[in-house]
């Protein structure tokens, strides 16, 4: 399967890449932009996620409810998200509909009106309250918090609520001029699509006084191991273990992935395996991976309740341990190549998939490799790639932990017995 996509840069720094698929009707369409929590200041945490909120307040030529309307009418629906360092809007529409959604959505991007800031404010508010009361959610940024102790990193997305009650609006329209540049933007496509008309739309769109400015810099963060816990009345105790991890052009990714299958990331991993199926301890775990720019994260989730726990973590110490001295065998590694190609191309019969990896890919700067170069890469995943990730990424010694439920001492004794660096430090949710 060739590499079919196209890039073009325009002169004002908007890249445009497409992937066209001749067997559809219809287009992913997105633009990304190059912020999220990592570039926010220490006043600045949350409006990232703020200003993707606001962007579906209206805009210049088009209000709120008529954005809706449109993309209604179209059959159509429009969607966005911050991540750490990303935040993209997207829609797929029909092929016929393409300039229409796209006007909207440049308009959306490049000239928000916000307006009714204060009424985004309480939603933002709210959805910040309702991720508080999900400890299977808030413990991800507890352990970031913890891996990536005082690094925009281990920020939540989501914000503080006094930065998103507080920030006035001159400082969001500031942040908006700063972060949403023409330069600091991509604009992917993937289906029934002419490259070279999604360049004119573009280049029509930018204004004209949009403009050009540096990155700022994204170190890599470092901090020693660390142990968090939070109080919260809930019925399983929600646990953690992680550390930093590698980047996302680290070219040992895909041997990262394949390892990641055989520790925690199917239903035939060991830890599925060995703490749910064999023993019924967890109804939840998994193990996940990050990629960033000059760092990573790599990091396993267990959900349990309080007589399980001590128990349970015993068997994932001993798998963490396992993994180390022997991370596959030979059966282990075929099968989960084999995963990870078959997700990857079954993916990619998506146009939104498609565009996503063009769209997150051109904007970090990652090569946008080939179907059949991925294929290659996978496959020449071995044994020792796999070794010598375990044994630089996986070691209990250089894990942080983090932990949600009712009683830190439970968790406390739970996690002794792993030998973490770090020391226990206990707050309220």
């Amino acid at each position: 399967m060739p590499n079919d996509h196209r890039l073009t840069e325009l002169d004002t720094g908007v890249r445009v890449v497409t992937e066209a698929m001749p067997s559809v009707r219809s287009v992913a369409l997105g633009f990304w932009v190059g912020t999220g929590s990592r570039v926010e200041g220490d006043g600045q945490s949350g409006l990232s996620h703020l200003l993707e909120h606001l962007l579906f307040r209206g805009a210049s030529r088009y209000g709120s409810l008529e954005i809706d309307q449109i993309f209604d009418a179209m059959g159509a629906e429009i969607n966005a998200g911050t991540g750490k360092e990303t935040t993209s809007l997207y829609s797929r529409v029909l092929d016929v509909h393409l300039e229409r959604a796209f006007d909207v959505m440049a308009d959306m991007v490049w000239l928000p009106s916000l307006h009714e800031v204060d009424a985004e404010r309480a939603v933002v508010l709210e959805e910040i309250a309702m991720y508080e009361d999900d400890p299977q959610d808030k413990i991800f940024d507890v352990l970031g918090a913890a891996v990536f102790a005082g690094d925009p990193l281990g920020r939540a997305i989501i914000g503080r609520p006094e930065v998103i009650r507080d920030t006035p609006v001159d400082a969001i329209r500031a942040f908006h001029r700063s972060r949403y540049r023409p330069d600091n933007v991509v604009v992917a496509a993937a289906g029934s699509i002419e490259h070279e008309r999604l360049v004119e739309l573009v280049a029509a769109s930018v204004p004209g006084d949009a403009r050009v400015g540096e990155p700022p810099p994204r170190d890599a963060p470092s901090s020693a191991p660390q142990v968090r816990f939070e109080r919260k009345e809930t019925e399983q105790y929600h646990v953690c273990l992680g550390g930093t991890g590698i980047a996302r052009d680290d070219d040992r990714r895909f041997a990262l992935r394949v390892l990641d299958n055989i520790l925690g990331g199917t239903s035939s991993s060991r830890l599925f395996q060995e703490v749910r199926e064999k023993r019924g301890l967890a109804y939840s775990v998994y193990t996940f991976l990050n990629h960033y720019a000059g760092t990573g994260q790599v990091g396993l989730y267990l959900g349990t309740r309080a007589d399980n726990l001590a128990e349970a973590l015993a068997v994932v110490g001993a798998e963490l341990e396992r993994v180390g001295d022997d991370p596959a065998t030979q059966d282990e590694l075929a099968r989960s190549k084999e995963n990870v190609k078959g997700r990857v191309v079954l993916s990619l019969e998506s146009t939104g998939t498609r565009m996503n990896r063009l769209g997150s890919s051109v904007l970090t700067d990652v090569p946008v490799l080939g179907i059949d170069e991925v294929i290659e890469r996978i496959d020449a995943v071995t044994l020792d790639d796999l070794r010598e990730l375990a044994a630089e990424l996986w070691p209990v010694r250089r894990l942080s932990a983090a932990g949600i439920g009712v009683d830190p001492d439970v968790f406390g004794e739970a996690i002794a017995p792993l030998g973490l660096n770090g020391t226990l430090e206990a707050a309220a949710a």
